[in-house]
C-alpha cells in the first residue's frame, strides 16, 4: 500500500501577483510560442502595452503612436495623457490598479481587467515605464516584475504621453523572433479601427481615412469584387460588406471596442443572421442562408460597454447585452442592418442586383451539388468511423468548452511512415494526424465539386470542419508535414493551392504552418546536435570537434518516434504560409499551377542552381 502524502499548512503557499503570471502565463496571454503564430504570446505583450495607448486616442488624447522593434526590444511610445506620475509604479505592478475601473473615464475601452500591463512588466527581462505630464516626467524600471529603480521626479521639456521598453523573457519565450508580416496587420487593424490615427512602425507609416471599407479595399482585390464595398456606419456600430467573383466560403473580420475577435462571437454570429434576414426581405425570397452568404467578404465593428469575453485573449466575444441601457447585440445588430443594408440596396439597384444573381447563382451549384455532398458526408462519417486516416486528439476547446484551444493541431503527413512517427510522437490531447495517399490532386481552377468527389479532399475538408464557415474550424494550427525532398515540396504546394482555391481565409487568418525537421543529426559519445540547415550543420561539426557522426535525415518516416518528439514538442519549428500582399490568389495560382509560361521556367531554373550547390556542398 502507498505512503499516504501528507497534506499540512505548510502545503499552502500563496502566490504574489509576478509569481503567478510567470507560473501560469497561459491564463493572461493565452499560449506562448516563438513568434511564427499571430496569436503567440510575444504579440500579445505588444497587445496589451498598445491597447492602453489606443485607449488614449479614443479618449481624445494623442493622434500618434510611434513603434519600435529591434531584435528583442520592443519600444511602444504615444502622445496621451500620460499615467499620473503617482502611480507609475503601481499601473503595471499591482493588480486590480488603473483607470479602465473607472468608467467614466473609460467607457468602452479594450482593455478590461487592470492585467495587461502587469502580465508584460512580470514576463519580461527588462521592463521600463516612462511617463511625462504637466512638465514633469517619472519612470520606473522591472526585471521580471521586481523593481530594479525608479527615478525621481523631474522637469521635462519632452511632450505628454507614456513610453514603454520591454524585453519578453527568453525562459518564457523560447528562441522567439517577432515577424513583421503579424505585427503589420496587427498594426493595420487598429487604424482601420481608429480613423485619423497614426501608427508609425519602423519608420513605416500606418494611416486610414476610411475605416472598414480600407480593411476590405485591403484585403479583396478590385477586380474580385462582386459590387462596391457597400460601407454602413452608426454611432457603436461599422459595418462593411462585398461578396469575391471566385471564392467560395464566408470570410469575416469582426471587431469589438478595437480588439479583433479572431473567434467570433454573439456580435459576429448576429451579423450573419441579420444579414440573412435583410436580404431575404428585401427581395421578398426565402432564400438559403448558405446560398446569400456565400463567397461573402465583410467586417462588422462594434462598442460595447463591459464586454465579456471567453478568454483572456478576448478572441471571442460571449456578452449578449450592448450595455449602456441598449438592447442586447442580436437586437442592435439586426435592426442596425435591416435599416441601413435595406436603404442601401433600395438606392443602388446595380449591387442589388449584381448581388440577387450571385446568390440565384450560388442557388444553381448547391442543388447541382447536393446529390454529390449527400454521399460525401456519409462517406466522410464512414471513413471517420472504420479507418484510420485521421487520428484525432481529445482536445479541439478550451476549458470553456466554447472557443477553440489555441493549441490544438493538425499534422497534415504523407505515408504511412511518416503519419505512424508523428502518431507515436504527438500529444494525444492536443495534437491530431492526418494521413495522404499519395500526392494530392492539382486543384487549381477546378470548381468546388472536386472537393466532394475527390477522396482525400472530402475527408481533409470533413476533419477540418469547415465546409461553411472558418467559424466551425476545429484546429487553430494546420501543419503540413512532408518529406524536405522534391516530392515533398510539390505535396506542399498542391495542399497549399487546395486552401488558396477553396478556403483562403484558412491561410488568410494564419491557420496554415509548414513543418520545418531536421535535415541532419550531428553527434559523438556526449552530445547530439539536430540541424536545419548546412550552416547549423557546420556549427556543430566545429562544436563537437574531431570526427562526429553525421547523419542526413531523408524523409520523416527515417525519424524515430522518440526523435521526433523533440521536433512537434516544446522546441518546434513552424514556418507560417503567409500570402503575398502585392499579388491577388488568382495571380499566385496562375504562377505557380497554370500553364507553363517562361516566367515560371525561370524562376524553376534560378531555384534549382541554388539548391543544386547546396548538394555539392553536402557531397
Amino acid at each position: 500500500m502507498s505512503k499516504e502524502t501528507k497534506y499540512t499548512e505548510d502545503n499552502i503557499r500563496s502566490l504574489d501577483w509576478k509569481e503567478h503570471i510567470r507560473m501560469r502565463p497561459g491564463m493572461y496571454i493565452g499560449k506562448l510560442g516563438d513568434g511564427s503564430s499571430a496569436d503567440d504570446g510575444i504579440y500579445i505583450l505588444l497587445k496589451e502595452v498598445l491597447d492602453n495607448s489606443i485607449d488614449e486616442y479614443v479618449m481624445g488624447a494623442g493622434k500618434t503612436i510611434e513603434i519600435s522593434i529591434q531584435g528583442d526590444k520592443v519600444v511602444v511610445r504615444d502622445y496621451g495623457r500620460g499615467i499620473p506620475l503617482g502611480k507609475v509604479v503601481d499601473v503595471v505592478s499591482k493588480m486590480n490598479t488603473g483607470g479602465k475601473y473607472d468608467s467614466r473615464a473609460f467607457k468602452k475601452s479594450v482593455g478590461l481587467n487592470g492585467v495587461g500591463t502587469k502580465a508584460v512588466n512580470a514576463l519580461s527581462t527588462y521592463f521600463r515605464v516612462e511617463s511625462t505630464r504637466d512638465g514633469k516626467s517619472a519612470a520606473a524600471e522591472f526585471e521580471q516584475g521586481n523593481l530594479t529603480h525608479q527615478d525621481s521626479l523631474e522637469e521635462t521639456t519632452r511632450r505628454r504621453g507614456t513610453k514603454v521598453t520591454f524585453v519578453p523573457d527568453d525562459s518564457i519565450f523560447k528562441h522567439y523572433k517577432y515577424r513583421t508580416e503579424y505585427v503589420a496587420k496587427m498594426l493595420k487593424n487598429y487604424v482601420y479601427l481608429n480613423p485619423g490615427l497614426t501608427i508609425i512602425f519602423n519608420g513605416e507609416k500606418y494611416f486610414s481615412e476610411n475605416g472598414l471599407k480600407d480593411l476590405l479595399s485591403d484585403t479583396i482585390n478590385e477586380d474580385d469584387r462582386l459590387y462596391d464595398i457597400i460601407h454602413l456606419k452608426g454611432n457603436d456600430i461599422e459595418v462593411a460588406i462585398t461578396h469575391s467573383k471566385t471564392q467560395y466560403s464566408e470570410e469575416y473580420h469582426s471587431f469589438v471596442n478595437g480588439q479583433h475577435t479572431t473567434q467570433g462571437g454573439t456580435h459576429q454570429a448576429a451579423f450573419r443572421e441579420a444579414v440573412v434576414k435583410t436580404i431575404r426581405e428585401f427581395y421578398g425570397k426565402n432564400y438559403e442562408a448558405s446560398d446569400i452568404r456565400k463567397s461573402i467578404v465583410s467586417a462588422i465593428s462594434i462598442k460595447v460597454m463591459e464586454p465579456v469575453f471567453e478568454s483572456q485573449t478576448k478572441t471571442k466575444l460571449g456578452s449578449t447585452d450592448m450595455g449602456g441601457g441598449l438592447p442586447t447585440v442580436r437586437t442592435y445588430i439586426n435592426d442596425f442592418v435591416k435599416t441601413n443594408l435595406d436603404n442601401f440596396l433600395h438606392k443602388n439597384a446595380n449591387t442589388a442586383e449584381s448581388l440577387q444573381r450571385k446568390i440565384l447563382q450560388a442557388e444553381r451549384e448547391r442543388k447541382d451539388l447536393s446529390g454529390i455532398r449527400k454521399l460525401a458526408r456519409e462517406r466522410a462519417k464512414k471513413a471517420s468511423l472504420h479507418n484510420k486516416k485521421l487520428r484525432d486528439c481529445r482536445v479541439h476547446l478550451t476549458d470553456s468548452k466554447k472557443d477553440r484551444n489555441l493549441e490544438s493541431t493538425l499534422f497534415i503527413t504523407e505515408g504511412d511512415s511518416a503519419s505512424g512517427s508523428i502518431t507515436k510522437s504527438r500529444d494525444v490531447n492536443t495534437q491530431a494526424v492526418f494521413s495522404l495517399r499519395g500526392k494530392p490532386l492539382n486543384s487549381y481552377n477546378m470548381s468546388k465539386k472536386i472537393v466532394y468527389e475527390n477522396e482525400e479532399f472530402n475527408l481533409l475538408q470533413a476533419a477540418l470542419n469547415i465546409e461553411e464557415s472558418l467559424e466551425d474550424l476545429r484546429y487553430n494550427n494546420i501543419v503540413i508535414a512532408t518529406d524536405a525532398d522534391v516530392d515533398g515540396m510539390h505535396i506542399r504546394l498542391l495542399l497549399i493551392t487546395f486552401f488558396l482555391q477553396f478556403f483562403p481565409e484558412v491561410i488568410k487568418e494564419g491557420h496554415l504552418y509548414i513543418l520545418q525537421t531536421p535535415l541532419f543529426r550531428v553527434r559523438n559519445k556526449k552530445e547530439t546536435i539536430y540541424c536545419y540547415s548546412e550552416q547549423e550543420r557546420r556549427d556543430a561539426i566545429t562544436k563537437l570537434s574531431g570526427k562526429p557522426e553525421i547523419t542526413r535525415f531523408k524523409g520523416l518516416g527515417e525519424i524515430s518516434p522518440d526523435e521526433f518528439v523533440h521536433f512537434i514538442g516544446d522546441d518546434i519549428r513552424l514556418d507560417p504560409v503567409m500570402l503575398d500582399k502585392e499579388k491577388s490568389i488568382e495571380e499566385l495560382l496562375s504562377f505557380y499551377m497554370g500553364k507553363n509560361t517562361p516566367q515560371r521556367q525561370e524562376f524553376i531554373i534560378d531555384n534549382l542552381k541554388v539548391e543544386l550547390d547546396t548538394v555539392e556542398e553536402e557531397v
